[in-house]
């Protein structure tokens, strides 16, 4: 039995790079700044849960699968330094995770997670409503290929490195579908429930006419975390 701790994420503007900055500024306009607030605290909550979570973890032995990382060893290592240190919560833990002796693997391949960079770099950086709406459009025709692309290679990669009486944890977006791609042999643990954080990022811009239901998912996000086989 091969066994995968499954964590649905939640992107920060922080995981994003070069395009943090912009990222901040787009979601205070379309949100306001009191919901982009509110947003970034229900963030961190989550996060809190996963690492307070991840703190009970035997880590040593375990194969870290991370999304988007496209290298494994010390340029895989640097990587999620150089991000922990921009502010990622999710690096951090990541290196929290391998000082106490778990192994990050390469789990993406570079050309698929420069594509998608590629095509939100457009959408952000647009400089007129013209161009943004045109690197939309792009964005959208290609969107659903590209993620699937991803997944199915991701997933083909934990049944490849995960060997028999193994423990991986793959920190995954929640809008990837992953699971459904992976060995049949391979026990799932979701520590959260997928579709109720992808909910969650769902309902944010609708957040003046669903904040009651927006605010029980935040609740759920950045709750206690118990393991759920699936």
């Amino acid at each position: 039995m091969r066994t995968l701790i499954y964590v649905p994420i939640i992107h920060t503007s922080a995981d994003l790079g070069s395009l943090s900055s912009e990222i901040a500024e787009r979601g205070i306009a379309a949100l306001g700044k009191e919901t982009w607030v509110r947003h970034q605290e229900t963030v961190a909550g989550f996060w809190r849960a996963v690492r307070e979570y991840c703190e009970g973890i035997q880590a040593s032995g375990v194969k870290i699968y991370q999304d988007g990382m496209v290298a494994d060893g010390p340029l895989g290592r640097r990587i999620a330094q150089d991000s922990a240190a921009a502010g990622s919560l999710n690096y951090q833990l990541v290196l929290d995770l391998l000082d106490r002796g778990a192994c990050l693997v390469k789990t993406e391949k570079f050309d698929l997670v420069k594509r998608e960079y590629d095509r939100l770099t457009a959408m952000t950086r647009a400089k007129t409503m013209a161009s943004r709406l045109i690197a939309v459009a792009r964005y959208k025709l290609i969107k659903t290929m590209l993620l699937r692309h991803r997944d199915t290679f991701i997933a083909g990669t934990i049944n490849e490195t995960l060997e028999p009486g193994e423990t991986g944890i793959l920190f995954i977006g929640a809008l990837h579908k992953v699971a459904r791609w992976l060995a049949p042999d391979i026990q799932i643990e979701e520590i959260k429930d997928t579709k109720r954080v992808r909910d969650y990022q769902k309902l944010l811009p609708l957040h003046s006419r669903r904040r009651q239901e927006l605010e029980e998912l935040a609740g759920y996000l950045i709750g206690g975390v118990t393991r759920q086989p699936r």
